[in-house]
C-alpha cells in the first residue's frame, strides 16, 4: 500500500506544481496590456528527502522576466515621456497560451495517473476482502 500512497503523493505534487504554473500564466495574460509589467515565470525542482530524490516535484520561486519592455508610442498616454513613448509589458500572448496549454495537459496527465492509482488500490482492497 505504501507504493500506492507514494504514487498518489507524486502525482498530486505534479498537479500542484502545474496549478501554480497556470496561475502565473493567467496573471501574465491578464496583465499583458499593463504598462511596465514584467512577465512572471516559475521553475520546478525535484523534491528531496534525506538527500534522495522522492520522485515528487515542487514549484520553485517565482521570477520576473527581465527582458526589455516594449516601447509604445502614444503621446497622449499619461505615462509617456517627452518623446511620446512609454514602457509596455514583455508578455508575449502566443508564448503564454502555449505555456497554458502545456500546463493544462501536464495537469491532466497527472490527474489520469492519480485516478489509475486510485482505481488499482480500490481493486486491490476488493480482492483482499474476498
Amino acid at each position: 500500500m505504501a507504493d500506492f500512497s507514494d504514487a498518489m503523493r507524486i502525482t498530486s505534487s505534479g498537479m500542484r506544481a502545474q496549478a501554480a504554473r497556470l496561475r502565473h500564466v493567467s496573471e501574465n495574460i491578464a496583465n499583458a496590456d499593463t504598462p511596465g509589467y514584467h512577465r512572471k515565470t516559475i521553475s520546478f525542482a525535484a523534491e528531496m528527502e534525506a538527500g534522495q530524490a522522492t520522485g515528487a516535484v515542487q514549484s520553485g520561486r517565482m521570477r520576473l522576466d527581465r527582458s526589455e519592455l516594449d516601447q509604445i508610442y502614444d503621446p497622449s498616454h499619461p505615462m509617456a515621456d517627452a518623446d511620446g513613448n512609454y514602457d509596455g509589458s514583455n508578455v508575449n500572448l502566443l508564448i503564454e497560451i502555449a505555456d497554458a496549454r502545456e500546463a493544462q495537459r501536464s495537469y491532466e496527465a497527472n490527474l489520469k495517473l492519480f485516478d489509475q492509482v486510485r482505481q488499482m488500490s480500490t481493486s486491490l482492497m476488493d480482492l483482499l476482502r474476498r
